[in-house]
This record gives structure tokens, C-alpha cells and sequence, in this order.
């Protein structure tokens, strides 16, 4: 029989204890890992990862994990002897704060999102709050370089014509002269800027956008939060089937936005119409 010790490091959230607690594992005929799953409370499972395996899976630096860490934004890792390993709770978090970043927090408020959430919050509780974060539109950007812009606008895009994209919220500069472009709104951008549409326009068409976007996003997350979430606690739903039903909720509320836009404008049209008769 031989014995080895594991080191623990505890994770209590934001301002919590790093001490490593040591135990002693015995370790019989190399079956190390079966004993460990009894002396652990999280033990090694097959969806364990290794440091590099985490990186590939979220997308993030080493460096980056590494200093979240030291910052008691995520866990520590399990320590097995010299090595470190990470449970899905890793990714998740991870995973969260990527969205976040994606949204323009910065690390303060990062700090500040994550410190409302329980230290013992579940995986699904937390995937639960990148849902609430995700993009309603399926819509997705691509990197784009100068060259392949043009390429897929079908003609030279000017400086003029970059901002006024932008302004239409097809285009976001990127990394490096790279470009964020939404394809699907591309040629219609780059058709209307053919048609002469004003940049004036552009840029107070999209203030109306994002001024009604605001107000129409925090109305129906309040009616999430008082009307949906509590009776969806109160009958047992979990946090995953939660995230379903706004994953339901999301296509229909776009298509309930635009319906009642056409609604509008049918009306406008049909009131100015009738005004001018009478």
C-alpha cells in the first residue's frame, strides 16, 4: 500500500480561503482514481480537464484562465499531486465571463456580475445567466479582412461607406484592420448606401433602435423575473429547463417585435391615407 498526499485548494467565491487542505489518499494496485472518487466531494470524472484542454474548450488563454483565477473569478483547479485538473463548473464560469467580456463589461464589472452569483451555484444555474446574456438573433458575424469586405459587398467600400455600416450596425471594426460584419445585412447596407440613403438617417434610425431596444429588453425581463421565473420555481423546473423556455421565448419575441412594427406602419400608412380623403 502506498500513500499519497493530494492538495485541495477551496473555493469560497470572490475573498475566499486559498489555503490547500491536505489529505491522504491510499493508493492500491494504481487504482488511484477509484479510490479518489470516494475521498473527494467533486471527484475526478471522464469530463475532467487538464489545463490545455480547457483552454481549447473555452477559447481562452492559459494566461487569461490563470489570472481570472488568481482573482477568485473562477475555482482553482483540482490539485491531483502536481497537477491541476477542471470540472465543468470551470467551463461554465469561463464561459460566462467570456460572454460578458463579449458585451463590453470590463473586468470591474465582470467582478460585479459574478459576486451575485452564489459561490455554490450549480453548472446549470450559471449557464442559466449566460442564456440571459446570449444574442436573441441567430444572426452571427464574421471576421472579415478589407479585402474579402469588398469582395462579398461587390464593389470598393470607401471610408464613408465603413462608417456609414457601422452606423447601420453591419459592421464593427475588429482586431488588426479586421472587420465584425453581419453577412445577412451586408448587401442590404451596402444597397441602401447605392440608393443614397443619408448617413443622417442612418445614424438616427439606429438611436431609435437602440432607445426603444433598451426600454422594450428591460420590460421583458422584468416580466421574466416577476411572472415567468417564480412559476417555473414554484413547479420544480430546473435550471436547464428554464434555459428552454427562453430559448423558446427568443424567436418568438423577434417575431413578435417585427409584427407589430408591420402592424404599426400598415395603420400609419392606412390613417395617412384617410386623412388625406377627408
Amino acid at each position: 500500500m502506498v500513500h499519497k498526499k493530494l492538495g485541495i485548494r477551496g473555493y469560497g467565491g470572490r475573498g475566499g480561503s486559498d489555503d490547500c487542505d491536505t489529505i491522504t489518499v491510499s493508493i492500491v494496485n494504481q487504482a488511484n482514481r477509484d479510490v479518489i472518487r470516494v475521498m473527494l466531494r467533486e471527484p475526478l470524472s471522464e469530463d475532467t480537464l487538464t489545463l490545455d484542454e480547457l483552454t481549447e474548450r473555452v477559447g481562452m488563454s492559459v494566461r487569461n484562465i490563470r489570472f481570472y483565477t488568481s482573482k477568485g473569478l473562477v475555482p482553482p483547479p483540482i490539485r491531483q499531486g502536481r497537477s491541476g485538473y477542471y470540472t465543468v463548473d470551470h467551463v461554465v464560469r469561463l464561459e460566462l465571463m467570456a460572454e460578458l467580456q463579449a458585451h463590453g463589461f470590463t473586468l470591474a464589472a465582470i467582478e460585479k456580475y459574478l459576486s451575485r452569483i452564489p459561490a455554490d451555484a450549480s453548472p446549470e444555474t450559471i449557464a442559466l445567466h449566460r442564456t440571459l446574456l446570449a444574442p436573441w438573433s441567430s444572426d452571427s458575424a464574421e471576421m472579415m479582412s478589407r479585402e474579402e469586405l469588398d469582395r462579398r459587398a461587390g464593389r470598393p467600400l470607401g471610408e464613408g461607406d465603413l462608417h456609414a455600416l457601422e452606423e447601420m450596425a453591419v459592421l464593427a471594426p475588429g482586431p488588426e484592420g479586421f472587420f465584425q460584419v453581419n453577412s445577412t445585412y451586408l448587401s442590404i447596407g451596402v444597397g441602401l448606401l447605392d440608393l443614397g440613403f443619408p448617413i443622417e438617417a442612418a445614424k438616427a434610425t439606429r438611436e431609435i433602435y437602440l432607445a426603444h431596444g433598451r426600454a422594450i429588453a428591460e420590460e421583458l425581463t422584468e416580466v421574466f423575473r416577476t411572472k415567468v421565473k417564480p412559476v417555473l420555481e414554484e413547479t420544480g423546473a430546473s435550471p436547464e429547463q428554464m434555459r428552454e423556455v427562453l430559448e423558446k421565448i427568443k424567436p418568438l419575441s423577434i417575431a413578435s417585435l417585427v409584427a407589430a412594427y408591420e402592424a404599426a406602419v400598415d395603420d400609419m400608412r392606412r390613417e395617412a391615407i384617410a386623412r388625406r380623403l377627408s
